[in-house]
């Protein structure tokens, strides 16, 4: 199984930056929706983790529907401040691919599409009076690391001893 992290229409070039090294440190593909608010060139990228960017494994999508086109029949969760039920509480120890799609910074996803998939939202418990949403990097780590989680954190490095480490 694999946890797949999409931001559809990113606009900020540091949080897809981040997005790319939390996606290099966790294994997880990247794909990207266009139209994106930034060159992935940009000197804005390269300072927010393009040093990982030949690291992660990046897929590019012409369209929301170009991407539902790809996905087919696979697992999507839609990751919305909108949603009825907490990430947390989504079972993510089946053997199938996991798609976790984020909104645009300032939009978030279109709204008829979440209407039509509301089963699919989830989100992340917050105190919507005082916070209009979180940001996107932070969000995405707190899905992707609760799902690898629940899977045991598979293919990842679970302790680290460095040479003449004092804990050997």
């Amino acid at each position: 199984m694999t946890n797949h992290i999409v931001l559809f229409e990113p606009l900020i070039p540091a949080n897809t930056g981040n997005i790319a090294r939390t996606c290099a440190a966790t294994n997880s593909p990247l794909h990207l929706i266009e139209p994106l608010g930034f060159s992935t060139d940009d000197k804005h990228l390269k300072r927010a983790g393009l040093d990982y960017w030949d690291k992660v494994d990046i897929t590019y999508h012409e369209s929301l529907p170009a991407f539902l086109d790809y996905l087919g029949a696979r697992k999507l969760y839609l990751i919305s401040k909108f949603a009825h039920k907490v990430y947390s509480d989504q079972d993510f120890t089946t053997d199938e691919d996991h798609f976790f799609l984020f909104g645009k910074e300032t939009t978030g996803l279109p709204e008829d599409f979440m209407r039509e998939n509301e089963e699919k939202c989830l989100r992340i418990p917050m105190n919507d009076t005082h916070v209009r949403a979180l940001n996107l990097s932070n969000t995405v780590a707190l899905v992707v690391y609760e799902a690898l989680r629940q899977q045991s954190f598979p293919n990842l490095e679970l302790t680290h001893h460095y040479p003449k480490d004092k804990l050997d």
